[in-house]
């Protein structure tokens, strides 16, 4: 309806349930996310849009707006890059085969790096698979909840600081596709590509300029300015890039519950950024659990 906008703010657009590696299921971290305040909450698990149909029912149940997503593993060179994908069609047939190729990496992945730290801690894959939900993709931060529950580390984020730094030796590569195919195939299943947390290093972003107009050209529609791990001067950069190519800004927590100290609602995107993706999305719909008119386009 014109002069309506059916969704209400505050909006966090970046969580993860323990589809991936969150430790809320989908309808509790919903239910989390109505308790902080917020209006719209997009749940954007790695790989898996598993926790959709849950999520949407708790949605409606709890009055609030739900974004389905999803965060797409991807890499370009030595950088993972992380895309956030949202209102895609969830059953279109290349992203569901990419999405099963690299969440099959990420298994073999993490059963060598298991075997790796095997050699020097006392841990099975029997440790790892139970801290895990069915059909959860399983990747390192499940590994660090293991090293936690056999008492080697005693947070997730401390297991990432020391065992499972890179330095340490244990970390090893997975699959993902090159970003630029990867925003291809969220376009071509009607979805809108933003980049996650893309200045957590040093002044600039972890991609170039050049990466970004290659981007753009393949239909990336924003950048995710407002996250905790963002540099000050790269938001700098980010607010530049987006000015010149017309790109969507956003805001989010990257909530994982208790898995990582980020809290619901930290960051939060415009009312405008949510309702521009809303338009440019066409592979699915939001779940809006009330209506809210607009009082400046009444």
């Amino acid at each position: 309806m014109a002069g309506e906008r059916r969704f209400h703010g505050p909006s966090d657009l970046h969580t993860h349930s323990s589809v991936s590696d969150g430790t809320e299921t989908p309808s509790r971290l919903v239910r989390s996310a109505s308790a902080a305040g917020l209006g719209t909450v997009a749940l954007t698990d790695h790989d898996s849009t598993a926790g959709w149909s849950e999520a949407a029912v708790a949605a409606r149940s709890e009055g609030i707006t739900l974004i389905p997503g999803m965060e797409f593993s991807t890499r370009l060179g030595y950088r993972s890059i992380h895309l956030l994908a949202y209102l895609f069609d969830p059953s279109d047939g290349d992203l569901v085969t990419e999405m099963a190729r690299i969440r099959e990496a990420r298994l073999v992945r993490a059963e060598r790096i298991v075997q790796n730290l095997s050699r020097d801690y006392a841990l099975t894959w029997d440790d790892v698979v139970a801290q895990t939900t069915d059909g959860a993709t399983i990747g390192r931060p499940h590994i660090a909840d293991a090293l936690v529950a056999r008492g080697h580390v005693p947070t997730r984020s401390e297991a990432f600081a020391s065992i499972l730094h890179p330095s340490r030796g244990y970390f090893l590569p997975h699959y993902a596709p090159d970003p630029v195919d990867a925003v291809r195939l969220v376009v071509a299943a009607g979805g809108v590509p933003v980049i996650a947390h893309p200045a957590t290093r040093g002044p600039g972003l972890i991609v170039s300029d050049r990466d970004v107009e290659d981007l753009v050209g393949a239909g990336l529609a924003g950048l995710e300015i407002d996250h905790r791990e963002n540099t000050a001067s790269g938001k700098q950069a980010i607010r530049r890039l987006a000015g010149r190519h017309g790109l969507i800004l956003t805001g989010s927590s990257d909530y994982h519950g208790t898995g990582k100290p980020n809290l619901l609602g930290e960051n939060t995107t415009s009312d405008d950024s949510v309702a521009a993706i809303i338009e440019r999305g066409t592979g699915s719909e939001p779940v809006y659990g009330r209506a809210v008119e607009d009082p400046a386009r009444a």
